[in-house]
């Protein structure tokens, strides 16, 4: 890992449509986005670790955690913005880069060392680009048809099943000249050359993109700050509000 340049990217869009100004929304008293700084740092993998963003506000949080600030252009800021443009954007300031890494500033939960696991299964397994996933080993259907269990069958055990896997994107990676080469020539890039899944812990997979996911997310973290790292009881206190 030492011989490529690994770069964190934290994406951090002002404009937000459904929960407004989610990544400065507070969760146990932090901006949301804070959580993403510490961990990406705390992770020790990166070369570099940058806020991107087209709001000058977030410049302020980036000095205050030491870190770079990247303020991209006014039009990579809207809803309509691209993920690939962003990325190609910021590739293309960045070219010292071998290596950017998406840290999804609305997954609170990821821990510094999963940041640093998924970044070594990258390396591992030689990948040009990743994508975090939940395994779910339920009974799911796509557009009426079973996917991972047969309707003539008995039904089966959720244990028995094969699992499904939901993109999370808590973390995204991908190796810079394959995402250019194929983002010149297609216009997209998030799955340029050997693609791979990493499954994420349960915490993980929670990602804040509404008021109620908000809600849920500041509890959660107050309880763990309250009980530390075994979340066996804060799962018992969510079971008992019914959430």
């Amino acid at each position: 890992m030492s011989d490529f340049k690994v770069f964190a990217m934290i994406p951090a869009r002002y404009g937000s449509t459904r929960l407004k100004m989610k990544n400065l929304a507070l969760i146990n008293g932090k901006p949301m986005i804070s959580y993403a700084v510490e961990a990406a740092k705390q992770s020790g993998v990166f070369d570099k670790v940058v806020i991107n963003s087209e709001s000058e506000i977030f410049k302020e949080i980036a000095d205050k955690h030491n870190i770079e600030f990247y303020h991209r252009p006014t039009d990579l800021g809207s809803s309509e913005a691209k993920s690939d443009s962003v990325v190609a954007d910021f590739m293309e300031t960045y070219h010292d880069a071998d290596i950017v890494v998406w840290v999804n500033p609305i997954s609170p939960f990821q821990k510094s060392n999963e940041i640093a696991e998924v970044v070594k299964y990258f390396f591992d397994n030689k990948l040009d680009s990743l994508i975090t996933v939940e395994n779910k080993q339920v009974h799911c259907m796509y557009n009426n048809i079973p996917v991972n269990f047969e309707l003539e069958d008995i039904f089966a055990q959720t244990q028995d099943l094969m699992p499904v896997q939901a993109f999370v994107y808590s973390l995204m990676m991908w190796r810079r000249a394959p995402f250019l080469s194929k983002f010149n020539e297609k216009g997209h890039a998030l799955f340029c050359g050997k693609f791979g899944v990493y499954p994420v812990k349960n915490l993980t997979k929670i990602i804040v993109k509404t008021g109620e996911d908000l809600k849920l997310a500041d509890l959660l973290m107050r309880m763990i700050e309250n009980e530390g790292d075994d979340y066996s009881l804060t799962y018992d206190k969510l079971a008992d509000l019914h959430l």
